[in-house]
């Protein structure tokens, strides 16, 4: 979890969000930072604007903030568990709660009473309790192994272990966070609540009013909001922290601090790592992004429940498309890298000038081999791998697979999303009442079938394996009319029938995630012995290196 600061002048607000966002005026001004909760410059922020983020004032604020399970963040805002957040944020449970008779996203939804407020089954809403350094713990078994990949599956074994330990002895929702690519190791303990209903969404034409014209470009006025409510024990939570609410919003010359739970960032990031990611990893995305965007937007053009089925999954691959293009555009500035390059030549002649820390030079040439082996193998991790958070059906067969065979291994041995502190996420996810479109779901499997033959060539011996036979649409055709998954029933029996059952069911879509996984299981054993193994022990050294030359309060963002 981090804090954001930002002094702003000239600064106009958007409505009903001016407690939270500031939108800058051509002339503003800022002084920004994203920190640990547990690490604020609160020196720097008194000395600066005479205000000290004391002790139980953060906590205040990291007890107000909530993670949703479908991604975003949001604000308790009310003692009886209402819960603020953005409309995007909510958008998928409103498509989830959508019919063809009752579209949420255009028409938008008001609950007034709390008897009408909507369940919403598949949502999860986590608020950060407590926070554990654990570095010691996780570096220290991986210290000791004898090469990268071991020290790999000994953090892993020791991440699951403290996240299984935590759970048992707190009964809190635990999860172990890498912090600066792997320099450090929190154990983060949530408040987790299962009951949250939906209480007001305003229709789509005003939350996004003026399209991204004006979100990139212009101040804002709509309405981006929605409102859930938390429910503790069937009824409304009592909530000791939450945000109250102010009539005359932000001013300008006003000290504001923003708190959630963002996606990571690349502070620490190599020259090598940049290029990697400039080179190979967002021109493979962003020409994904664009193919799957266009063929999505042609399959909602078809008819009008095809455009409503289909314009959650169109946002989520647009959304993707632009912050993609972004990245790409500035790492493709000559000038941007060669900043990069100076700073991390000075860097490395700085570190190499100090003999306690010349032991921890070579980690640059270790990442910079990682992106090596990256490279060679990311077309398939991404194919076999990776490429799977489109079609529903598929998603559900992977997980009862791999969940099933999973569980006849110790906790420590499995893999990370399989370990017992994550068990519970993953079994709401297999047995989620999420409405399935059949249509859709041909849609994105022919789509990636047709990628599979056009990336690997329609004569590659698992492509040949994977189309049986039948073209891309073809063979999506009858995988999905050929799946019970379509049933939680059906789910539910698989995952009581264990591996045994799975290994041997009939099921279409279970029987080609099967076919699929030899080449997955491999190609992700590969990376994360050769990559992501390398990179953690690399970049904990740097981040060790760096710290003792430039100090931590230069890379603030983890």
């Amino acid at each position: 979890m981090r804090l954001a600061s930002a002094f702003v002048r000239q600064c106009l607000t958007s409505m009903l969000a001016s407690a939270l966002v500031a939108m800058l005026s051509t002339r503003a001004k800022a002084d920004e930072g994203m920190w640990l909760l547990t690490h604020p410059p609160t020196a720097a922020i008194k000395s600066a604007y005479g205000f000290e983020p004391t002790a139980p004032w953060l906590e205040h604020l990291q007890k107000s903030a909530v993670r949703f399970s479908t991604g975003g963040s949001g604000s308790v805002v009310s003692k009886n568990g209402l819960v603020m957040t953005n409309h995007h944020v909510g958008s998928d449970m409103l498509a989830a709660l959508s019919t063809p008779d009752r579209d949420l996203l255009e028409l938008g939804f008001t609950a007034t009473t709390q008897a009408d407020e909507l369940p919403c089954p598949d949502l999860a809403l986590d608020i950060l309790w407590s926070i554990e350094d654990v570095t010691a713990k996780v570096i220290g078994v991986a210290a000791k192994a004898k090469d990268d990949g071991a020290a790999g599956e000994a953090r892993q074994a020791m991440i699951a272990t403290l996240e299984s330990e935590s759970e048992k002895a707190t009964g809190l929702k635990s999860e172990v966070v890498t912090l600066y690519q792997g320099g450090q190791y929190h154990l983060y303990r949530y408040r987790r609540f299962t009951d949250v209903r939906l209480v007001f969404a305003p229709e789509s034409g005003i939350a996004f009013f003026g399209g991204d014209t004006d979100n990139f470009e212009y101040p804002r006025y709509n309405l981006d909001c929605c409102f859930f409510r938390i429910y503790d024990g069937g009824k409304p939570l009592v909530a000791e922290h939450f945000l109250t609410w102010s009539e005359a919003g932000a001013t300008a010359e006003e000290l504001i601090f923003v708190a959630g739970h963002p996606g990571k960032t690349q502070r620490l990031y190599t020259l090598d790592h940049l290029e990697f990611l400039r080179d190979v990893e967002l021109p493979w995305m962003l020409s994904k992004n664009w193919r799957d965007e266009m063929k999505l937007t042609a399959f909602a053009q078809r008819n009008a429940e095809n455009a409503r089925i289909a314009q959650e999954d169109i946002g989520g691959v647009a959304n993707g498309r632009k912050a993609r293009t972004g990245l790409i555009e500035g790492l493709q500035d000559p000038a941007l890298m060669a900043i990069k390059r100076e700073r991390e030549g000075r860097l490395r002649a700085a570190i190499a000038a100090k003999p306690e820390l010349a032991p921890l030079a070579g980690a640059f040439d270790r990442v910079a081999q990682a992106q090596k082996v990256h490279a060679e193998i990311y077309q398939r991790r991404q194919l076999f791998e990776e490429g799977w958070r489109g079609p529903v059906l598929a998603r559900i067969a992977r997980h009862i697979v791999r969940l099933t065979e999973e569980k006849t291994k110790p906790n420590e041995a499995r893999l990370d999303e399989y370990a017992d502190a994550r068990l519970d996420s993953i079994e709401r996810s297999i047995l989620s009442p999420e409405p399935i479109h059949e249509e859709l779901e041909v849609q994105w499997l022919t789509m990636k079938l047709s990628f599979f033959a056009e990336r690997l060539g329609a004569e590659d011996p698992v492509v040949v394996k994977l189309l049986d036979g039948l073209s891309p649409r073809h063979r999506a055709e009858a995988l999905v009319r050929g799946t019970t998954l379509t049933s939680i029933d059906a789910r539910k029996a698989l995952l009581a029938g264990g591996a045994e059952a799975v290994r041997s069911s009939k099921d279409a879509m279970i029987a080609f995630m099967r076919a699929l996984e030899p080449e997955a299981r491999a190609v992700r054993t590969r990376y994360e012995r050769e990559v992501e193994s390398v990179e953690r022990s690399a970049y904990a050294d740097i981040a060790k290196a760096t710290f003792a030359i430039e100090g931590d309060s230069t890379y603030p963002d983890a």
